[in-house]
C-alpha cells in the first residue's frame, strides 16, 4: 500500500508543491514549525530510513533538497534553512527544510504555526518561483 507521501507526490492527495522533478518532490508541511517549512521526498522509494536508500537516490535527494533550500532562503525571510531527518512519523524517507531565525525554531515539540490556505498557496508559489529561477 502506498504511503501518504507517495500519494501526495502522485497528486492523489492535494499538497502545496514547492518543487518537483521525475524523481523527487517537495511540498509544504501542513503542520509547520515555521512559514515555509518544506518536506522533500523521493518519489519512487518508500523506505522509511534515509540510510537505506541506494546511493543514486540518496545523493539525488540531497542535491534536490539543496536546490529547494536555496529557493526557500530566497523566498522566505530567514537567517538560514535548517535541515532535519527524523523519519519517525511517516514511513517514507523525508527531509525537513525549515526557515530559521534561531536554533529554537528547530524544536519539533513547540507549537506549530497556523497558516490559512491562502498563506500556504502564497508561500508555496514564492518558493516555486525561486526554484524555477535556479
Amino acid at each position: 500500500m502506498p504511503t501518504i507521501f507517495t500519494r501526495i507526490a502522485a497528486g492523489e492527495i492535494p499538497s502545496y508543491k514547492v518543487a518537483g522533478n521525475e524523481d523527487f518532490y517537495a511540498f509544504l508541511d501542513i503542520s509547520p514549525l515555521a512559514k515555509g517549512h518544506t518536506l522533500v521526498i523521493p518519489r519512487h522509494v518508500e523506505d522509511d530510513y534515509i540510510f537505506n536508500l541506494d546511493q543514486k537516490t540518496y545523493e539525488g535527494l540531497w542535491a534536490f533538497a539543496r536546490k529547494v533550500a536555496v529557493a526557500i532562503k530566497a523566498a522566505v525571510p530567514c537567517k538560514r534553512v535548517g535541515v532535519a531527518v527524523l523519519g519517525m512519523e511517516v514511513p517514507h524517507t523525508h527531509i525537513h527544510l525549515i526557515p530559521l531565525q534561531s536554533e529554537a525554531d528547530m524544536d519539533f515539540r513547540k507549537e506549530r504555526v497556523q497558516l490559512t490556505p491562502d498563506e500556504f498557496k502564497a508561500v508555496a508559489g514564492s518558493i516555486l518561483s525561486e526554484y524555477e529561477k535556479l
